[in-house]
């Protein structure tokens, strides 16, 4: 295979059903990755660009795009890497990039096209991945590398560290900025979006449409804090050096970041239940409403918290629906009980607590401190 082999987009959609929250986060879903299909079809670095879905999408599909359900394929139920190498080798793809439905919402045609070039002028093994550690978004030539895996994958996230580990496929991670780390996981990364008025037509018309009210003021309240001198903004979960370093570079705030459990879903110690937690101990210790409401306006003035961690370490197993309630700050919503005081806590605290997943203390953050800024920026006249 030359370096020169054609290349092939596959975005996955699918596994999304349920209430109210998650029928949002559905409608989003596809929305993102019918325009992140158009953006990387008008790269022009792409022969062919395929939706992997679990049903035909809703929303017309752009011109061009190749739509292919599990059932047509014939893969169910649905496994990640038994439909990716499914794929690669009945449509004979030599080179493949591949995303989430909602791992690029701010990806442009240009930024697909760097995607492309990165994996360009070899004809070595290579994997460009946006994390490379934790993957949404990866390019890898030859496709039929990822085969070579064993098990295969059941999710994107360690398919490039595996590669490279396993089979010392060259792998290179793509400047971390809040277009690669971006990821739509949650209701809040939903409200984050329309609190930005960032993201593709389809996507931003899918939140002005949703039957789900997003609220976006405790997001509004905390990412304030990041452009006071006089503020302290605790960042708390699976944060990465990365993050720290935006923050310290590009907010005026003192930042806190307890940082652990990096590569918790990667490593599997999420699933075993091994993942162990500082703040999942002083909850455990101290209840939700003294670490809440008594310690932690002792230490910031505002919490961005990736309570995931936390969860794995009290031995909370909330169903995905009790997840999407707590990010969206309902607890009425939420079945499990631990679950739900944890959150009512969050809410009752002095400062503004803001609950979420992975991505809130990664892309979310980058969009909300920038955000902040501009909003300060309007209101000083500086616009």
């Amino acid at each position: 295979m030359s370096a020169a082999a054609p290349l092939d987009l596959a975005i996955l959609l699918g596994g999304m059903d349920g209430g109210p929250l998650e029928q949002s986060m559905r409608a989003a879903l596809e929305a993102s990755a019918l325009d992140t299909a158009e953006a990387a079809r008008d790269s022009g670095a792409y022969a062919r660009v395929f939706l992997l879905a679990d049903r035909a999408p809703v929303l017309p599909v752009p011109a061009g795009v190749i739509v292919e359900t599990d059932a047509e394929a014939g893969v169910t139920p649905f496994h990640y890497g038994a439909r990716l190498t499914d794929w690669v080798r009945r449509h004979h793809v030599e080179r493949l990039a591949t995303c989430g439905a909602g791992s690029a919402p701010l990806l442009t045609a240009a930024d697909w096209q760097a995607l492309a070039e990165a994996l360009s002028g070899t004809v070595e093994p290579r994997c460009v991945a946006n994390n490379r550690f934790s993957a949404d978004i990866y390019a890898l030539t030859p496709a039929s590398a990822l085969a070579q895996l064993d098990p295969p994958p059941a999710t994107d996230n360690a398919v490039p560290r595996r590669l490279w580990d396993q089979h010392g496929v060259e792998l290179i991670e793509l400047p971390r900025t809040v277009v690669t780390q971006f990821n739509l996981d949650t209701p809040n990364d939903l409200a984050a979006l329309a609190l930005s008025g960032r993201g593709g037509p389809r996507l931003l018309a899918a939140l002005r449409e949703s039957g789900v009210r997003l609220d976006t003021s405790r997001l509004e309240r905390a990412a304030a804090c990041f452009t006071e001198r006089t503020a302290e903004v605790l960042v708390a979960g699976r944060v990465s050096s990365v993050t720290w370093n935006y923050l310290e570079r590009e907010s005026a705030c003192r930042v806190r970041v307890l940082a652990e459990e990096r590569g918790m879903q990667s490593a599997g110690t999420d699933a075993d239940g091994t993942a162990r937690s500082i703040l999942g101990a002083l909850i455990a210790e101290s209840g939700p409403e003294r670490v809440f409401g008594t310690l932690l306006p002792e230490w910031c003035d505002a919490a961005f918290i990736d309570i995931r961690p936390a969860l794995v370490h009290l031995g909370i197993r909330p169903s995905r629906a009790d997840r999407f309630a707590a990010d969206a700050g309902l607890p009425e919503a939420i079945e499990d009980g631990r679950l739900r005081a944890i959150v009512q806590a969050a809410l009752a605290a002095p400062v503004p607590v803001v609950l979420g997943g992975h991505s809130l203390v990664g892309g979310v953050l980058q969009l909300l401190n920038q955000w902040a800024w501009d909003a300060k920026d309007a209101r000083e006249g500086r616009a």
